[in-house]
């Protein structure tokens, strides 16, 4: 009995070491997880401290244990040799994509939401973390782009206040410019668009090429402007008698001049605003933009709360503070829903992943 007392004894230091690395790893994790609550950037900073913390303790369990100092020195020495092994040939890529991750928070140039092109590859953005970027192209699929090939190629952002969009177009030199230019600047202004301008980009050797220009200020409708855009310079050039023909076809003409101009149907129902296909293509998108934008609502919330409260120490009549805490309460109430709309905004876009 007393060799099972002194054998336990023996552990004592490993028994301790072993619970006060559980425990701080259970209280870490615990309010690590309230600290993520609306944060989807943070839920990869606490893993790499979490695994920090195991290996830390796993090191000390082995150093507390009762063995003989050599084996010690060899059991440690062996876990550093596999670590910095590891660390040598990951850190480089590794250590690249977090430096470049930091670098782009820090420019600030583009943010969750926006459309962004690099190297053939378009779409909105759904998510910035450390190593990578996550978009959400125009097939609805995802693709993950790592950060360190986004700060090494040149970045497209559309702008958030509005894009120039352009449609392009071939015409005959016997047609007259003025008439093309006229149509054309009506259709730009028939789908919405602002400050239409025609330029003549070619004169070819059968046919001119024209491209008419607007600015749309709301860029969430880009595809489907763009389509809507080509629509309007067809029936607009329709309209006037113009055709939109190859110069092979209007060269082997044969029989009776025919004008190949679609005769006019019903007008369908243009797409009302809650069925653009842009809703459907980047749900995701604008999931993300939805919780970036109430994450700026909350740290204007956390300003105003700070305003107030230096308000309430320097207030001295308790018919001012009543007043100051009732706008305290009123702001922390509406942080509170905001936090919890993006837990449930983050809980939707997962479940749908």
């Amino acid at each position: 009995m007393e060799d099972i007392i002194s054998g336990l004894l023996e552990f004592k230091e490993t028994f301790f070491t072993v619970l006060f690395f559980t425990l701080s790893y259970l209280a870490i994790k615990y309010l690590m997880n309230r600290q993520v609550k609306g944060n989807t950037d943070s839920s990869l900073i606490r893993s790499i401290i979490l695994f920090l913390i195991v290996m830390i303790g796993v090191i000390s369990v082995i150093l507390a244990l009762p063995m003989d100092p050599d084996i010690k020195k060899e059991v440690t020495n062996l876990i550093g040799i596999v670590v910095s092994a590891v660390l040598a040939l990951s850190s480089a890529t590794f250590i690249g994509n977090a430096l470049a991750g930091i670098m782009l928070r820090a420019v600030k140039n583009f943010k969750p939401g926006d459309f962004i092109l690099v190297e053939g590859n378009y779409g909105r953005v759904t998510e910035m973390g450390l190593f990578h970027t996550e978009i959400q192209t125009e097939n609805r699929d995802l693709t993950t782009l790592p950060n360190l090939f986004l700060t090494t190629n040149a970045v497209k952002v559309t702008r958030s206040s509005g894009t120039f969009i352009f449609s392009e177009v071939s015409l005959g030199y016997d047609v007259d410019r003025h008439k093309i230019e006229e149509a054309l600047i009506k259709a730009a202004k028939a789908c919405g668009l602002k400050d239409p301008f025609v330029l003549l980009t070619s004169l070819g050797d059968f046919t001119i090429v024209y491209k008419v220009q607007g600015l749309l200020e709301n860029v969430k409708t880009i595809i489907s402007s763009r389509s809507q855009l080509n629509a309007m310079v067809v029936d607009e050039l329709h309209k006037v008698g113009i055709e939109i023909v190859s110069p092979g076809f209007v060269n082997q003409r044969q029989v009776n001049d025919t004008v190949f101009i679609p005769k006019k149907v019903k007008t369908v129902t243009p797409t009302s605003e809650n069925k653009k296909p842009e809703n459907v293509i980047f749900d995701k998108a604008d999931q993300a933009e939805s919780i970036e934008s109430r994450k700026k609502h909350i740290e204007s919330i956390d300003e105003k709360l700070t305003v107030l409260n230096q308000e309430l120490k320097a207030t001295e009549t308790e018919e001012a503070k009543a007043a100051i805490q009732k706008k305290i309460d009123m702001n922390t109430d509406i942080k509170k829903k905001l936090m919890d709309k993006i837990d449930s905004k983050i809980d939707e876009m997962s479940n749908k992943e």
